[in-house]
């Protein structure tokens, strides 16, 4: 492994759009975790991202691996055809991406438009346990400045749910794992890191101190070259774009 060699896997990513964008703007960010895997031979690095995306409808949890061998890959019978699923798999050597939906679908949801939380919600599932809807006065405890009050938008109240089921609303150590190969061991999880704005097309992931030192540390197994100087902005009031289009 060299670290230049990670760094050119990301920088691929970025270019194909398969590198995180915290402004997204389809996506109302609200949770966000990184994790690191190695072994002497492989690498891995996963990225969740949960928010809600008004065109999909239900929050949702996108788990991105970035991995020199990723495994667990989408199958043939993903695409349409062969040879859709060759071209996948050529213009994504080292990254695959899933979904898993940890809010239930439910009464939560205003009937009549989903972008909104339903007036008389009481509690809303999450991986199944119930649990009670914040009281409108909570929101602002939470730094969240509610656009419409008294209605509270579904993105708001996704990022409520951030804040009181932080661990649940991210995935699972199965689901983060399955697209890394079983030998590799987890060496580090970040909740907060510098994450840097794509949108600018400089802002390369292999220009990123952050992303630099995160290699250094997949190539090594030295937690202690992780010591970053940039502040961490990977919470949603950073990213004030995402999910406005």
């Amino acid at each position: 492994m060299q670290v230049e060699d990670i760094l050119s896997v990301l920088d691929q990513c970025n270019r194909s759009f398969a590198f995180p964008m915290l402004d997204n703007g389809y996506v109302y960010l609200a949770a966000s975790r990184l994790s690191l895997y190695r072994s002497s031979s492989d690498w891995a690095m996963v990225i969740e991202i949960f928010g809600f995306s008004p065109r999909a409808g239900i929050p949702d949890t996108q788990i991105y691996t970035f991995s020199s061998k990723p495994c667990g890959r989408k199958s043939k019978d993903n695409f349409v055809n062969a040879k859709a699923y060759e071209k996948y798999i050529a213009g994504n050597p080292h990254n695959e991406s899933t979904f898993v939906f940890p809010v239930a679908e439910g009464n939560w949801q205003d009937p009549s438009d989903s972008d909104l939380l339903a007036c008389d919600a009481l509690t809303v599932a999450i991986r199944g346990k119930e649990i009670p809807v914040p009281k409108l006065a909570e929101y602002a405890q939470y730094g969240i400045a509610l656009q419409q009050p008294p209605s509270v938008m579904a993105f708001e109240f996704c990022r409520a749910l951030a804040k009181i089921a932080h661990q649940d609303v991210l995935a699972t150590p199965e689901e983060r794992r399955a697209n890394v190969l079983p030998e590799l061991e987890q060496i580090m999880q970040l909740d907060e890191w510098n994450h840097p704005n794509i949108v600018i097309s400089e802002n390369l992931p292999s220009t990123s101190e952050t992303f630099r030192q995160l290699a250094q540390v997949l190539v090594s197994g030295d937690l202690t070259l992780y010591k970053p100087s940039d502040a961490p902005n990977t919470h949603w009031s950073n990213w004030r774009d995402g999910g406005t289009l």
